[in-house]
């Protein structure tokens, strides 16, 4: 099963109020593994990016001044995305920019199946944080390179987030990450046919059945 897991980072909290994507992250996971097919983007958001976001996620209007618009790059992310399912933490907040930045660039609404992590690990841990610092903990997953929110980290952090939430590793799973290589590890497996069993019993397995049928008294079947 292909899902792409995606983080983006915002000028704010308000689609509505016209703040815009202005980095977004994606990875893609075949049967909850990261294959290593990466999408990552900057975007220029014409518009300032308030203090507060920036002490955030560290991206200023000075470093996005030559990055491309959203539009530019949505026949891209459409071909990253395929017809995979999406995996987002808090992905109604991710969602909403998507979907205004779709609608800015005059496309029809993006039409996707969205896992969303947040409920998903509130009911496994019902009353416990669950951010994504907090789960990342949990699971033991390293955080030393997460100085501040960013969406290509965040998003491989989420990645093997997602991979705990649904029951973790499988022995043997971590080495198929690659579903062309899953598929040729599979292929490779061959059965050692077994020697033909005999099914019917020998003249002296039944005269012996016989024998013992006539010691039994009063057997189930025939009362």
């Amino acid at each position: 099963m292909r899902e792409i897991v995606f983080d983006t980072e915002t000028t704010g909290l308000d689609p509505a109020s016209g703040d815009r994507v202005i980095e977004i992250a994606c990875v893609e996971l075949f049967n909850l593994m990261p294959t290593g097919r990466e999408f990552h983007a900057y975007f220029n958001p014409q518009r300032d990016v308030p203090e507060a976001s920036i002490a955030i996620h560290g991206l200023t209007e000075s470093f996005l001044a030559d990055k491309p618009l959203f539009a530019d790059s949505i026949d891209d992310l459409l071909a990253f995305f395929g017809d995979a399912r999406l995996v987002a933490h808090n992905a109604e907040f991710d969602m909403k920019f998507l979907q205004a930045e779709w609608k800015a660039a005059s496309r029809p609404p993006l039409g996707v199946d969205v896992v969303d992590t947040l409920p998903l690990a509130r009911r496994k841990f019902p009353g416990s944080p669950a951010s994504l610092d907090a789960l990342c903990r949990r699971f033991a997953i390293d955080l030393s390179g997460r100085e501040k929110h960013g969406a290509l980290i965040d998003t491989r952090l989420l990645a093997q987030v997602y991979l705990e939430l649904m029951g973790g590793k499988e022995p043997g799973l971590a080495l198929a990450t690659d579903p062309a290589k899953s598929a040729a590890a599979i292929a490779s497996v061959t059965r050692q046919p077994r020697s033909p069993r005999a099914h019917s019993p020998s003249e002296a397995e039944l005269a012996a059945h016989a024998e013992h049928m006539k010691s039994l008294t009063e057997p189930l079947w025939l009362q």
